[in-house]
């Protein structure tokens, strides 16, 4: 199980990456436009500096729903590999058994 402080922490990137979403969407598209003026672009540039670094949506980690372990997580479930192979132990998801040979 991951720390507390770590799974808040995560919370917390989520809450600011979709709190500027809108505001970063839209400064980027006036930096990177080429008909824009140079100052212009460059200015908008110094704002998304500006921005705080966890609004970003690049710092935001795929974590399991049960443990929050950050690592060996699979996207379709969003569960880590422990999870999913304690859950299909116990039966609890549907269509997958134990392998044996």
């Amino acid at each position: 199980m991951a720390k507390v402080s770590m799974i808040e922490r995560q919370k917390k990137r989520e809450r600011l990456v979709k709190q500027y979403a809108s505001k970063r969407a839209s400064l980027k598209e006036i930096a990177n436009d080429e008909s824009k003026p140079m100052e212009e672009r460059f200015k908008a540039r110094l704002k998304l500096s500006e921005l705080p670094r966890n609004s970003s949506p690049v710092r935001l980690n795929n974590r399991c729903q049960l443990t929050g372990r950050p690592r060996a997580y699979y996207r379709k479930l969003k569960l880590s590999r422990i999870m999913l192979r304690d859950l299909a132990s116990q039966g609890k998801i549907p269509g997958m058994v134990k392998s044996s040979w």
